[in-house]
């Protein structure tokens, strides 16, 4: 048997968990840009975790996953039935049953086990919608860097839903039910831009918001000394803070033209203002990035020093404009 949802066109997103809600969205109706998604989200955050057994820190541009998802809910007062199961069968015939009745449905996966992944690292937080079935295959919409419309075996889909570890979720599944219109944006824009601002200027620990980037600034000169393989550590490193999903410099791309169109329909000095940071704290980041990349390929730790140093910038500039939306 075979199901696809007639006249599905996948969303073109950079970052999984808004593509997957601007895919939700898109389809009944509502076109918002990704930008716009991710900051009424409130995802802008900061993390730098460390323990003693990880082989190297996680370096995290954004705040916990589906949490994003939740404030948008709240924000845009979106309808979302978000079910989770321990049963496989149970899960399968909650996606099959919406999928039949012509809505898409946002999965939690572990990208690990999906087909058309070429990475071999778990990551169990990895979103992605599915609109269609076969009998042997799911029909898939991900992220602009995986392809847009693609597939995996059903098989492969289970093991993805139903992964143990680190921010999995059981069988997590996201349905958006109908829904007419949004209520006004502005409310919703000042909302979200105050309460990320609120969040990140007051981390409930010394690794998060600004604070983090400073400890990240102190704690990177000591990488080389720690790590038994420092040069796939940091190219590693460095790919995932430009390229993993993120729309590069760490999401601030994203939150920089989340401003950006908060400032065509607010006309805010404030906001003008924090946009202008954000522009140099987008192209910090991707300077940082690269010279942990260099670091990684020419073994020159010296890169590790000029990183440390933007950090210093990143984190006043950061918390300067945060403190302006507050």
């Amino acid at each position: 048997m075979e199901a696809i949802i007639e006249g599905f066109i996948p969303y073109q997103g950079e970052h999984c968990e808004t593509t997957t809600i601007g895919n939700l969205l898109q389809h009944a109706g509502i076109q918002l840009s990704e930008s716009m998604l991710f900051g009424l989200g409130q995802g802008l955050g900061f993390i730098y975790w460390d323990s003693k057994n990880m082989d190297f820190p996680f370096i995290g541009g954004r705040i916990k996953p589906d949490t994003l998802t939740a404030n948008l809910a709240e924000r845009l007062q979106l309808p979302f039935k978000i079910q989770e199961t321990s049963s496989i069968d149970k899960a399968w015939q909650n996606v099959r049953n919406s999928i039949e009745q012509g809505v898409p449905v946002g999965l939690k996966l572990d990208s690990y086990y999906l087909d058309y992944f070429t990475s071999n690292v778990h990551f169990a937080a990895h979103y992605a919608v599915i609109y269609g079935f076969s009998d042997e295959y799911a029909y898939m919409a991900d992220t602009k860097q995986q392809g847009g419309q693609l597939k995996t075996r059903l098989t492969s889909l289970a093991a993805a839903r139903n992964a143990k570890g680190p921010m999995s979720s059981r069988n997590r599944s996201i349905i958006l039910t109908p829904i007419s219109e949004l209520p006004p944006i502005i409310p919703a824009i000042r909302e979200s831009l105050t309460k990320n601002a609120h969040d990140y200027l007051n981390p409930p620990i010394r690794n998060v918001g600004y604070k983090g980037i400073l400890k990240m600034s102190a704690e990177m000169k000591k990488w080389p000394s720690r790590s038994s393989n420092i040069e796939h550590d940091l190219c590693l490193t460095a790919l995932l803070m430009e390229r993993a999903g993120t729309g590069g410099a760490l999401f601030r791309n994203l939150y920089r033209d989340y401003l950006q169109e908060c400032a065509e329909q607010l006309d805010d000095p404030k906001i003008i203002q924090a946009h202008r940071l954000f522009v140099e704290i987008a192209s910090l980041w991707v300077n940082v990035s690269a010279s942990i990349d260099r670091a990684g390929r020419t073994g020159d730790f010296k890169e590790l020093d000029q990183a440390s140093q933007l950090l210093l910038e990143i984190a006043d500039k950061e918390r300067a404009a945060m403190g302006l939306l507050l």
